[in-house]
């Protein structure tokens, strides 16, 4: 005859694994999540590095347009005006 006792422990190793492997679950789901949160922001991080860009380089061609229009360079046709300190205002003849 077989002298067979079932295992105490055996059930309850059973049940402790099978809650392990849910949290396990559980836990992938959540970090899939998150990955997909953060392509998402990455995405949208992305689009407004283009739109700033975009903005960059709007705003420095209206620079050097205001630069051209407001501060011409030496060799435009206005004569310059030195005002050096040993200079004399010259008296009308």
């Amino acid at each position: 005859m077989l002298n067979w006792r079932r295992d105490p422990g055996y059930e309850q190793s059973i049940v402790q694994h099978e809650q392990r492997m849910k949290q396990l679950e559980s836990e992938i789901l959540r970090v899939r999540s998150a990955g997909e949160r953060s392509k998402k922001r990455t995405k949208l991080i992305e689009k407004e590095i283009e739109q700033l860009d975009h903005e960059n380089a709007k705003l420095k061609a209206l620079n050097a347009s205001v630069r051209r229009l407001c501060f011409p360079p030496e060799s435009s046709s206005i004569p310059q005006t030195s005002i050096e300190p040993d200079s004399k205002p010259s008296l009308p003849s």
